[in-house]
């Protein structure tokens, strides 16, 4: 694979229906269901129920067009924010938001999310929970210091980022580069939550091959605490199924506090 040239997610963008059907759908083949599926939601799950994470508006810094993620958030977080490094991801989710022909089916999502709320009959409101928290879809640039540059936002209460970091940072210089630029939308004492793949070198999605930045455990651990990060929770799963599609050898996820001035521990 280190042959052959790698596209840059945040450039050359990719197929966002294709990475929804080959990454999170409920097809009986899609091998990747306990690691991009139920670990996130799971741990999502946790951290909200505890009850330290809390406030008003959350933003989320995501890759693709996955929604996921977002149900148990929408439980605390009234107004919710997506921001898009891809024109054709925010398409697919204001496909969704719509109810719109085409839109991709979630519907095994809402049900295990219902599930570990013991809702399991409530399925459908807690999708209509989310759809009415997100206020709306925002287009970033990695080239400006204000990733939302001219539009200028109130500081989120809490920022999601899943697999975005891993995509569009190029070494580990990068990936503290973009991890402040996020954290800069963030409120002091408020919360980050980070999703990524331990390990990574590459994505494919149809027949493109993606750059994903490889990075371990530690690293992503000291980058938090470098910035003023004071972490809460931490899970990693080892990879349950062996694809040639990406190479992550563990899932990790994260929640981290921004506090007031830099620290040297986790």
């Amino acid at each position: 694979m280190d042959s052959v040239p790698k596209k840059l997610y945040h450039i050359h963008g990719y197929d966002s229906r294709t990475t929804l059907e080959h990454y999170f759908s409920n097809k009986e083949d899609m091998i990747f269901a306990d690691d991009s599926l139920k670990f996130p939601m799971m741990n999502l799950h946790y951290v909200f129920s505890r009850g330290y994470i809390h406030g008003k508006l959350l933003m989320d810094f995501s890759k693709g067009s996955y929604i996921h993620h977002l149900y148990s958030a929408s439980n605390i977080f009234k107004d919710i924010i997506l921001m898009k490094f891809s024109e054709k991801s925010a398409m697919e989710v204001h496909r969704w938001l719509g109810d719109r022909t085409g839109a991709f089916d979630w519907t095994h999502t809402k049900t295990a999310v219902a599930a570990l709320e013991g809702k399991s009959d409530q399925s459908h409101t807690i999708e209509l929970n989310l759809k009415a928290s997100i206020r709306q879809i925002v287009m970033c640039s990695l080239e400006k210091e204000n990733l939302t540059d001219p539009l200028v936002l109130p500081h989120a209460d809490c920022i999601i980022s899943v697999w975005l970091l891993d995509v569009i940072s190029i070494d580990q210089d990068d990936y503290m580069k973009n991890l402040k630029k996020i954290s800069n939308l963030l409120k002091i004492g408020g919360h980050l939550i980070l999703i990524g793949a331990l390990n990574t070198t590459y994505l494919t999605v149809g027949a493109e091959l993606f750059h994903v930045f490889k990075y371990d455990e530690s690293f992503v651990k000291s980058a938090l605490s470098k910035l003023g990060f004071v972490i809460d929770y931490c899970a990693v799963q080892k990879r349950k199924k062996v694809s040639d599609l990406t190479d992550y050898t563990h899932v990790i996820f994260i929640t981290a506090q921004m506090k007031n001035g830099k620290t040297d521990s986790c």
